[in-house]
């Protein structure tokens, strides 16, 4: 028996830095895209009004990128830099200094980096998910990336769900990406089951924001980071360090 609530009826997982080691991968992908663009920022008459300081992996892509759609991302960075680009459109390749432009390099850069470096789901989250399956509770991943199939593929672990719900289906099913909750309205929905019945498993403050405001039965925040009070202040009603914890 696993330590959840009675009612939970089914279980909605944000994928990187949940069900996956990927978040150091999301975050070097975004450095590298970034500084890229800063450098070549520098060297225009922009340059020196602006804060173009490197992207930090770890206090930038939390504060900034994490569990957002590519996009969101990047202007939420800039935004925050001071720093204004087109929004561009959807042919501008990764050299092209644009909200499109920049996410085009930051996808990129991805699929290589997981390729090389491969992909494991944290042993904790493998208990979990073999104790959820044992007891029949289905599972979704909710992720705002385009690759989630293919970080699944590369874990080994694409079977384990019965609903998928990612950075492609935003376009394709209407979506908001977090901190709305449509993306795991959507993959509750899939499941067959209401928020009040399903639980959310969340590293990111975004993620536990979509889930409070879903309204779901239960919103767990995973706390890899250090960032407990956080999750709890964006709406986590349980905080854990490991999601063996549940298991």
């Amino acid at each position: 028996m696993t330590q959840l609530p009675d009612g939970v009826r089914a279980c909605l997982f944000d994928m990187d830095g949940v069900l996956t080691d990927t978040a150091r991968i999301h975050a070097a992908a975004w450095k590298e895209a970034f500084d890229a663009f800063l450098r070549a920022r520098a060297a225009t008459e922009h340059g020196a009004d602006e804060d173009l300081r490197p992207f930090d992996p770890r206090a930038d892509y939390e504060a900034h990128v994490d569990g957002l759609p590519r996009e969101d991302g990047v202007r939420a960075f800039l935004a925050a830099r001071g720093i204004a680009v087109p929004e561009g459109s959807e042919d501008d390749g990764a050299d092209v200094p644009s909200v499109r432009g920049i996410a085009r390099a930051k996808n990129d850069l991805v699929g290589p980096l997981i390729d090389r470096e491969g992909v494991e789901l944290y042993p904790g989250t493998v208990v979990l998910l073999d104790a959820l399956a044992a007891e029949g509770v289905p599972c979704a991943v909710v992720s705002s990336s385009a690759n989630t199939r293919h970080v699944l593929e590369a874990a080994g672990a694409l079977g384990r769900f019965a609903a998928i719900v990612d950075g492609t289906s935003l376009a394709s099913r209407g979506l908001r990406g977090k901190p709305a909750p449509d993306t795991f309205l959507a993959a509750a929905e899939d499941l067959g089951v209401a928020p009040a019945d399903a639980a959310v498993f969340e590293d990111a403050l975004s993620g536990v924001q979509a889930g409070r405001d879903g309204r779901f039965g239960l919103v767990v925040g995973v706390d890899r980071v250090g960032h407990a009070d956080a999750l709890r202040e964006h709406g986590a009603t349980l905080v854990v360090d490991d999601l063996r914890e549940l298991a």
